[in-house]
């Protein structure tokens, strides 16, 4: 239990680290996050407001961050058979500590990217980072959603049914669940745009 408490906890402080800031920072952007509409610290603004440099270093920091501590969770305990509820904790703890960091006052982004860091963190298992992918895409160019906001609830929600049905990961399905309800719930939190949500299929586009 020790052992599977310090995953956990690593995870959690690992995505409270928020690159966005650091690297806008370092890239002398400070005021860019205050020119975003949801002063949200992401990779969306950190390319928007910091260029490309500050973009890619925020982007593979927040997949890192997301990738690292579940797959050496997964590397070093699975032979181990970890209980479901540890397991889908560590799955989960990088989202919830970019969504409430302990660093800058539990204030934080919506963890899109660090998701898909975790799932890509499951490696070999591979449908779970496949599925949310496919229904990002999909609610962008074939049956456009708008504004992000709405996407994003759509993305994640359509992906957790799906993740639902596939397989028998227990672990998988719960540690999902709980990073849905984190990403969906700092959403509803945050300043992101809410304007009436606008579903264009593709040939209207």
């Amino acid at each position: 239990m020790t052992e599977m408490a310090v995953y956990v906890i690593l995870g959690y402080l690992s995505g409270s680290v928020l690159y966005a800031k650091i690297f806008s920072k370092l890239f002398r952007k400070e005021g860019m996050l205050e020119q975003s509409r949801d002063r949200n610290p992401g990779t969306a603004n950190a390319f928007l407001y910091g260029g490309f440099w500050c973009g890619f270093l925020t982007l593979t920091g927040d997949l890192c961050k997301g990738f690292l501590p579940v797959f050496l969770f997964v590397q070093e305990e699975m032979p181990k058979q970890p209980a479901v509820f540890w397991y889908a904790l560590v799955m989960a703890a990088p989202v919830v500590g970019h969504a409430f960091p302990v660093f800058y006052g539990f204030k934080g982004g919506k963890g899109i990217a660090v998701t898909f860091g975790c799932l890509l963190g499951l490696l070999p298992y591979w449908q779970p980072v496949v599925v949310l992918a496919v229904f990002f895409i999909f609610f962008s160019v074939i049956l456009r959603v708008t504004p992000h906001f709405y996407r994003t609830f759509a993305a994640y929600l359509c992906s957790l049914g799906a993740i639902l049905c596939i397989g028998d990961g227990k672990a998988v399905k719960t540690g999902f669940f709980v990073i849905t309800v984190t990403v969906c719930g700092r959403l509803l939190l945050s300043n992101e745009e809410k304007r009436e949500m606008e579903v264009k299929p593709l040939w209207k586009h």
